[in-house]
């Protein structure tokens, strides 16, 4: 992992650089521990996982581990690794301008590289020019796409692409969606309506859920998974826009206390920029940057 935007990560991480300071040591006074308590949660990782490690500290006295043994320990313990299902149906969630798109695109040409025939469907029917990028994402990814017209009902567009994938032998099916807005009850409604759309056509078929996730937002990324976890069980969650930021502590906030894990991490506009997410190797990137 991180093959392709490892320099660009360390922008992500760079604010564990406070964190960092502390990893030589086995043993901190409580102002120190009260220290890198604040280090922890201004780096996102979220209030559970910075009291775990700060106990885990506290409690080092017998065992003489260094801090960085510890944070690697706590932070193995909150990231949920992602197995891959291998699934057939990919319904992707999130707020406008989040990166779910892109990421449609991004996804069929991964699916594309594995040899699978690929269908996108355009459920946000209401954004303008929503339609018109993914047709040129699913251009670029050389992957069949279902449209419908502007402010049509989704699911019924939904219902179109369901129908084609099933007639047509396809491997992959990426569903976008409208940029719902997590405080409008009736938008969140129209999202469980899509998966119900959904169950009924491919009742064979696992959903996956991913919520597209701009990791700039931060803590406000967390409150954003939870009301959505509570719409619509989600299954994992995609972290875009990882090059432009320092918050990339918000995936151990997520993972620990949604139990949801990450699944890849996306960033700039390529079609190949895309990767899944290896707790280990970012774990790695944090502490050895």
């Amino acid at each position: 992992m991180f093959s392709f935007i490892k320099e660009k990560l360390k922008k992500a991480f760079s604010i564990f650089d406070s964190v960092r300071s502390f990893f030589s040591r086995s043993r901190l006074d409580e102002q120190e521990l009260k220290a890198l308590e604040i280090s922890l949660i201004k780096a996102d990782v979220g209030v559970k996982t910075a009291r775990s490690i700060i106990e885990a500290v506290r409690k080092n006295n017998s065992e003489n581990r260094t801090v960085r043994e510890i944070v690697i320990d706590e932070f193995k313990k909150s990231l949920i690794p992602y197995v891959d299902p291998s699934a057939r149906v990919y319904l992707l969630v999130g707020i406008n301008g989040s990166g779910k798109t892109s990421l449609s695109g991004k996804l069929a040409a991964r699916f594309k590289q594995q040899h699978k025939k690929v269908l996108m469907i355009a459920g946000d029917t209401f954004r303008a020019a929503a339609t018109e990028q993914l047709q040129t994402w699913a251009s670029r990814a050389g992957s069949d796409i279902v449209i419908g017209a502007d402010q049509q009902d989704p699911a019924s567009v939904v219902f179109a692409g369901c129908e084609k994938f099933k007639a047509g032998g396809y491997d992959a099916l990426i569903i976008d969606t409208a940029g719902r807005l997590q405080t409008k009850i009736p938008l969140m409604k129209e999202l469980e309506k899509l998966k119900r759309t959904i169950i009924k056509q491919l009742p064979n078929d696992k959903i996956e859920t991913f919520l597209v996730l701009d990791s700039m937002l931060g803590q406000n990324s967390l409150e954003q998974a939870q009301l959505f976890h509570e719409a619509s069980p989600l299954s994992a969650v995609v972290l875009t826009k990882m090059d432009g930021t320092g918050k990339g502590g918000i995936v151990f906030a997520i993972s620990s206390q949604l139990s949801i894990p990450i699944a890849y991490i996306s960033c700039g506009e390529k079609i190949d920029d895309l990767e899944l997410f290896n707790p280990d190797q970012c774990i790695q990137q944090i502490v050895d940057a």
